[in-house]
């Protein structure tokens, strides 16, 4: 059984934790508020920006579209570009990621797909390392950066791009979380390279004549790339609201499962103090008595 010394060392100790947890806890909650609008706000643009290439791409098609639209031809070699976060204390939000990108890797290899690994963030590196040493193509560091941002993206796609056009890869997935709540962060899968041209009502079904200067072909060349760099800077802001969410959530678990352990450990320290009052008082009573 513990002595008193030391569970009074161990009530102090976790009273120390707990004070970590909380302002942790607090920190992740006031910058939540700024990732979470940012991410946000991103949104829209990047629907927008969908909607417009949809448009292009319905009037390309054949030898006249682009290399990021039309694809090698082949879909044999893929690519899957992991964001993880930097840091860690987030909940299980990277591990959650980590699985998905496994769970994507395994689907393809049964395939009899060529799979290889662009990791963004430090702490998806070593659960990956474990089972795909070997398919660890390229990583992206931010952990020198404070908040990344649209530069880091267009660092990031401009690197995937040289790679596609290098033939590297034939497909590229994006695997990121999409921020719901601070409880909520869904792993999610979406094809980066080629760029897939997605199908909306608007660009189906708009019959109005529309001329291009200059044509499609030339604006889906500057357009492409910006479409890859925006997916990807919207998966850092995504990533970034997560991170303080799960962190929140995590912190704020911290905090009560410390409270509840202070609470054993005082009523153990309450036991243990109580034992030894009532043993000095018996061997008290019991010399009193001999003489």
């Amino acid at each position: 059984m513990a002595s008193l010394k030391e569970l009074k060392g161990r009530i102090n100790s976790v009273k120390s934790t707990q004070k970590i947890t909380k302002a942790k806890q607090m920190v992740a909650a006031a910058k939540l508020r700024r990732a979470q609008a940012a991410a946000e706000a991103a949104r829209p643009y990047a629907t927008r920006l969908a909607d417009v290439m949809a448009s292009l791409a319905s009037k390309v098609s054949g030898d006249g579209a682009p290399k990021l639209l039309a694809g090698t031809g082949n879909d044999q070699r893929h690519l899957l570009v992991l964001v993880n976060t930097d840091k860690g204390l987030c909940g299980g939000l990277n591990a959650n990621l980590v699985k998905a990108a496994k769970l994507k890797a395994k689907e393809l290899l049964a395939q009899g797909k060529d799979v290889q690994f662009y990791l963004v963030g430090k702490k998806g590196r070593a659960p990956i390392k474990r089972d795909y040493a070997d398919r660890i193509e390229q990583h992206f560091d931010t952990s020198t950066v404070r908040n990344p941002g649209f530069e880091e993206a267009e660092s990031i796609a401009d690197e995937l791009i040289e790679m596609f056009e290098g033939g590297k890869f034939d497909i590229a997935h994006l695997i990121f979380p999409t921020f719901k709540s601070a409880l909520v962060q869904e792993p999610t899968i979406n094809q980066l390279i080629p760029v897939p041209a997605p199908e909306t009502d608007a660009a189906a079904g708009s019959d109005a004549v529309v001329e291009y200067e200059p044509g499609e072909e030339e604006i889906l060349e500057e357009l492409l790339p910006r479409y890859v760099k925006t997916q990807v800077f919207g998966a850092l802001l995504e990533i970034a609201a997560s991170e303080q969410g799960a962190s929140m959530t995590a912190m704020d678990n911290a905090t009560r499962n410390a409270g509840d352990l202070i609470s054993k450990l005082t009523i153990q320290y309450n036991r243990s103090r109580q034992a030894a009052i009532t043993t000095e008082l018996i061997e008290i009573i019991a010399g009193a008595e001999a003489l």
